[in-house]
């Protein structure tokens, strides 16, 4: 591929780093001492964020980087996608997790991110697609969308991060609501009584201590993992299990990969998380892979 000479960044203000401005002046400098033309945005919301991710698409540049968490990660690749672009996205971890650049061994600090950004190489990877909306890591219903929801809750009464998601955990655990679904897959129909339906873009790791991480990012499939019936002693039994690499023989815990899968159930409308997001989908739910869809940045040489 040709050197990169011209980026957009776009920074989300309400990302895990504290000083957004220290950012800008460490990116311009290190852009600018490699000769690459950088226009760098503060976005301080997530229309903002929107709104200048379609700005860049319709611009010269040839990578469009996205500073923040997964959401953001998210939000800047749909904008690509979207718009059948050519533009390749550019990941600079900026939130507190950092799954999506974990899963794609980049580094973790701005000036080291950055560096990926200008020498490494244009890699194709797949997406996950749900009614219309992408995921670059996971979707899942149940559970984790509650805890999502009342995390946000929490934050916006004042509490930190992880205090707010402590509590919300806790909260959805005291209330461990299930789901009555309709699963198909390949045909093959599955009823299931659950308390969380997790899918994956590609396969996750589920057992052991390198538990939800992903080897490839490029296979063209979905995971899908769910338990059916148990309870939260039963719960906590399924995650001991992982944690000593025994998931795999538990009865209660099916997994699953395959392109697609269309989830049925009685309820109209259902409360669904994407890469730490949440929104209100109507079902039936059609999960589908799309198969190296985007270009992302990566390392030149794939860490040891």
């Amino acid at each position: 591929m040709p050197p990169i000479i011209s980026v957009e960044v776009i920074i989300n203000y309400g990302s895990g780093v504290s000083d957004k401005e220290e950012v800008r002046r460490s990116l311009q400098q290190l852009f600018g001492e490699s000769g690459v033309n950088a226009r760098i945005s503060i976005a301080h919301s997530g229309r903002e964020v929107d709104e200048f991710a379609k700005a860049a698409v319709r611009s010269d540049c040839q990578v469009i980087v996205a500073g923040g968490g997964d959401g953001t990660m998210n939000a800047v690749a749909a904008a690509i996608i979207e718009s059948s672009s050519d533009k390749i996205l550019g990941v600079l971890p900026l939130g507190t997790l950092n799954h999506f650049a974990q899963d794609l061994r980049i580094p973790l600090t701005v000036e080291d991110a950055a560096r990926v950004i200008i020498a490494g190489r244009a890699r194709n990877i797949d997406v996950g697609r749900v009614n219309g909306h992408i995921f670059l890591n996971n979707s899942s219903l149940g559970l984790y969308p509650i805890i999502v929801r009342e995390r946000l809750k929490q934050q916006r009464l004042g509490h930190g991060k992880w205090p707010a998601f402590a509590w919300a955990a806790l909260s959805a655990f005291r209330r461990y609501p299930f789901l009555d679904v309709r699963l198909i897959v390949a045909g093959e129909k599955i009823n299931c009584r659950t308390p969380f339906v997790f899918v994956g873009n590609n396969e996750y790791a589920m057992e052991g201590f390198q538990i939800g991480r992903r080897g490839r990012l490029d296979e063209g499939k979905l995971s899908l993992y769910i338990t059916n019936g148990i309870g939260r002693l039963g719960l906590v039994r399924l995650a001991l299990r992982a944690l000593f690499r025994r998931l795999r023989s538990e009865k209660d815990f099916v997994a699953m990969s395959t392109e697609e899968v269309r989830i049925e159930t009685r309820r109209r409308r259902l409360r669904v998380a994407f890469d730490g997001e949440i929104d209100v989908l109507d079902t039936p739910l059609h999960y589908q892979a799309q198969a190296c869809v985007l270009r992302v940045m990566v390392p030149a040489r794939e860490p040891e």
